[in-house]
């Protein structure tokens, strides 16, 4: 056996065996909810990430079993760690890292359709003319109704 292929077996030994625990920056990275360790750093720093309710470090070891809660725009995500990986592979693999939690998953879709509904309740196109004088009129008389309304209340 060569020097260099026993350097290339061990480098293969080491990539495949499970550590014990792992920086939390490099996790998230592996687990694909970055795109870089710089920016799982940045979410870190920025408290988006937490582990019992509590912001972490970027240097935190999370070990499996540990629960993380992690902010990703809109979606605020649980997930129970089931696996460490020192590399970043495809998504398939990635899921097969963590678990996310059921009432998580319940939250994120309740979330998304009350978004998908309160952007259903916007007009399709701008009030024609007709339509603004018709909103302006409407406008007018409310406004006259309560003004009047106001000043009869004085009456106390």
């Amino acid at each position: 056996m060569s020097k260099s292929n026993s350097k290339e077996i061990g480098r293969e030994n080491s990539a495949s065996i499970q550590t014990e625990s792992m920086r939390i920056d490099k996790w998230l990275w592996a687990a694909r909810f970055f795109k870089t360790r710089s920016l799982a750093k940045a979410a870190i720093e920025g408290g988006k990430v937490h582990h019992d309710g509590d912001r972490v470090k970027v240097s935190k070891e999370v070990r499996i079993g540990m629960e993380l809660t992690i902010q990703q725009g809109f979606d605020k995500k649980t997930v129970q760690i089931k696996a460490l990986s020192a590399q970043r592979g495809g998504a398939p693999q990635a899921q097969l890292l963590y678990d996310e939690t059921e009432m998580s998953v319940a939250r994120r879709e309740l979330l998304s359709s009350q978004r998908k509904l309160h952007n259903l309740a916007r007009p399709e196109h701008r009030p024609s003319k007709k339509d603004r004088r018709q909103i302006h009129k409407f406008k007018e008389k409310n406004n006259h109704d309560s003004v009047a309304d106001w000043h009869n209340d004085d009456a106390y």
